[in-house]
Parts: C-alpha cells; sequence; structure tokens
C-alpha cells in the first residue's frame, strides 16, 4: 500500500469513531428512546457534542474530494515526497480541525480547515 493510500485510510478510520463520543451524548442528555427515536422535542446535545457532530459533517464533506484526488494520484501513477507529505498533513490536519472545533477554539479551526484545503490544492496540483 502506498503512503498516500495509508493516509486516506487514516483519514479513513477518524470518520468511523468520530461520531461514537456526540452520539453517547445524545445517548446521556435525550436516554436511549429518543436517541434511536425521532421526538417531537429533542433536548438538545452538550455544546461541545454539537460542535464535534459539526466538524463530523465537515470532514465527511472534505473526505470526498480528499478520497477523490488520493485515488485519481494512485490510478495515474502519481506520488512524490510531495504528495505523501501533503497526505500526511491532511490526516493530521483533519485531527487537529476536529479537536479544536470540539474545545471550541475558532481561529485554531480555521486554521486547521484551511491547512487541509491547502493540502487538496497540492495534490490536485499534482495531478495536473
Amino acid at each position: 500500500m502506498t503512503s498516500e493510500l495509508m493516509s486516506l485510510s487514516w483519514a479513513l478510520a477518524l470518520q468511523i469513531v468520530m461520531w461514537v463520543p456526540y452520539i453517547l451524548n445524545t445517548i446521556a442528555v435525550r436516554g436511549l428512546i429518543d436517541a434511536v427515536g425521532y421526538p417531537d422535542d429533542p433536548k438538545p446535545l452538550s455544546d461541545w457534542a454539537d460542535r464535534l457532530k459539526n466538524a463530523h459533517y465537515n470532514a465527511v464533506e472534505n473526505l470526498v474530494v480528499f478520497a477523490a484526488l488520493v485515488l485519481t494520484a494512485h490510478v495515474a501513477g502519481i506520488t512524490s515526497e510531495m504528495t505523501v507529505l501533503a497526505c500526511q498533513i491532511y490526516f493530521w490536519a483533519r485531527v487537529a480541525h476536529m479537536l479544536l472545533y470540539t474545545f471550541g477554539v475558532p481561529f485554531g479551526r480555521t486554521l486547521a480547515f484551511a491547512v487541509g484545503w491547502i493540502c487538496q490544492v497540492v495534490l490536485l496540483l499534482e495531478i495536473l
């Protein structure tokens, strides 16, 4: 497996576990029945859980672009120190984004997002 595909795999692993804390908060706040059902007036999640849920949605949206770029580069046989580095930095930027968003660090969250976006642009430029 290439380093780029390994970074994609780690980004996928992050998505697989990212929802667990906010779902546990949903159960704690609303109870199991309301958490798995559709209550008319659901109790709000804790602020941190709501932010983590938003971070998860953002990560999923960006994973589509990142995965398409990594897979396109892989199929085209494009790999370099730059693609490896961009993929590794992308993963850690997403981890940072998740944590900074969850803990309510506004400028840190934006910076981490921007770093991830720049990594996607680098991958695109390497492909083109």
